[in-house]
């Protein structure tokens, strides 16, 4: 199978190729543009450099959240062209997931953590044991005062060692550093398309591309405000 997976949930945006689960190419970019100007493109190259037609792909896979409400529609959108003109099969990911397939070389806890703002973050928990990555929670939204609370009672009692990872991992590593749990690097600490590609294989989820759509934990700003509009009127 040659997979096409897209991450463009946060700020970065990454694409990668897989064909029968090896990693064949690999982009990630986190310069600050938008994903409008600079995920096609990058998508172009990547399959241009490794001699691969949309045409060829087997299927597609995309983080459809949580996750930046504009970055993960992007992401979305961009996958349902791709897939609409070939009727290929499409992997709806989560964001938080994707994350801790970076720590899949280790046994440990990821607690995958994304800025939500208002002192929130979306969050999960994964053990990630023996290669194989396991859901400790569903993903969630929660106040870094909660999460704190949880990585107390519920994580640090497993007695295994814990990460940091995604957009969220330094403000809430700030707020709960005097907790046994440790910040890494960059290159581990945001998602990539390749943890995408690696979960879409991992559960076999495959559907067809109209039946992929974003997955928000919360409504946008937009919406609560429009909400909260209407409830005063």
């Amino acid at each position: 199978m040659i997979l096409l997976a897209i991450d463009s949930s946060a700020k970065s945006v990454s694409v990668a190729l897989l064909s029968d689960g090896k990693l064949t190419g690999e982009c990630f970019i986190n310069n600050g543009l938008t994903h409008s100007r600079t995920l096609l493109p990058v998508i172009e190259s990547l399959l241009k450099q490794s001699d691969i037609s949309v045409d060829n792909l087997d299927a597609l896979a995309v983080n459809t959240g949580p996750g930046s409400f504009t970055g993960v529609r992007i992401g979305v959108a961009t996958v349902k062209g791709l897939a609409f003109s070939g009727g290929k099969p499409c992997a709806a990911v989560s964001t938080l997931e994707s994350m801790a397939y970076n720590f899949t070389d280790e046994n440990c806890i990821v607690c995958c953590v994304m800025d939500a703002r208002c002192n929130q973050v979306y969050n999960a928990f994964f053990k990630s044991e023996n290669g194989i990555i396991s859901h400790i929670t569903d993903d969630d939204a929660l106040s870094i005062y909660e999460l704190k609370e949880y990585i107390i009672n519920k994580i640090l009692p497993l007695n295994m060692t814990v990460y940091l990872a995604g957009d969220g991992a330094e403000i809430v590593y700030e707020k709960i550093k005097d907790l046994p749990v440790i910040l890494p690097a960059e290159n581990r600490r945001y998602q990539r398309a390749y943890g995408t590609a690696l979960a879409a294989l991992y559960n076999n989820t495959f559907i067809e591309p109209d039946k992929l759509v974003p997955f928000y934990l919360r409504p946008s700003q937009a919406e609560r405000e429009l909400k909260s509009k209407n409830k005063e009127n």
